[in-house]
């Protein structure tokens, strides 16, 4: 893929691709929608100095399998968990972008027990009203042209599936982020695609949060600011 190699995990009735790098405390990447684990490749070289990464391929992603019954958030925070036991990781540190961010947040709450410090870029609570409406509404479109398309494709019909994470509500609402009680960083950029009003309200939401604003920065940080978010996750996990 990226330089990296992918060892896989069964999950019951897909594959899971998990890319296993250096030693340390573990650090888990979760990448956004219709990505693969290689959006973090400007992250890997320096998370490693610090941590043992895991960079997983969500379920319909990259390297790994879709499965028979389709694709959800509840799914794939199941998937995590049996990648990490097999892995043997017990605690870790979550990153999650984008669908990722959303995914860490679903885990975050199934399983706290295997969250140290949770650090959300550019995640969402409300599909709708937690995203600009430039963004989602092409969205929208998409998925109704894929739905009626993925009757006659199978390529499309996964591509249908992926976009519908985008879509349909992933079963978490703005009271349950109470119950994130791990030390919190959000980062977003100052014109990301999410509402600068659903950033506020996550973060008010969740007792231990703090949010850094990149300036000039839009949804992709990680892949255009590296350095400076690169930086602002070690200090933060490592409680500078």
């Amino acid at each position: 893929m990226f330089g990296y190699q992918a060892e896989f995990v069964d999950c019951g009735d897909a594959r899971i691709a998990c890319y296993d790098i250096g030693r340390g405390k573990p650090l888990v990447l979760l990448h956004g929608n219709g990505e693969d684990s290689a959006y973090w490749k400007a992250q890997i070289p320096e998370f490693t100095r610090f941590y043992r990464v895991l960079a997983v391929d969500s379920r319909g992603h990259g390297a790994s399998e879709s499965g028979a019954h389709g694709l959800s958030f509840d799914q794939m925070a199941q998937d995590l968990k049996t990648v990490l036991d097999a892995r043997g990781v017990k605690k870790a540190h979550i990153l999650g972008f984008s669908d990722g961010g959303n995914l860490a947040i679903k885990f975050a709450l199934t399983y706290p027990a295997y969250v140290d410090k949770l650090i959300l870029n550019g995640a969402n609570i409300e599909m709708f009203g937690g995203i600009k409406p430039h963004i989602q509404l092409p969205v929208y479109a998409g998925y109704g042209v894929l739905a009626a398309l993925g009757r006659l494709s199978k390529k499309a019909a996964r591509k249908r599936d992926v976009m519908g994470l985008m879509v349909h509500p992933y079963g978490v609402s703005m009271d349950d982020l109470a119950r994130l009680t791990m030390p919190t960083l959000i980062i977003v950029g100052e014109h990301d695609m999410v509402r600068a009003s659903q950033t506020k309200e996550m973060a008010a939401r969740i007792p231990h949060c703090r949010v850094e604003v990149f300036r000039d920065g839009d949804h992709f940080v990680a892949a255009k600011q590296p350095s400076r978010f690169n930086r602002t996750v070690i200090e933060f996990l490592l409680g500078r």
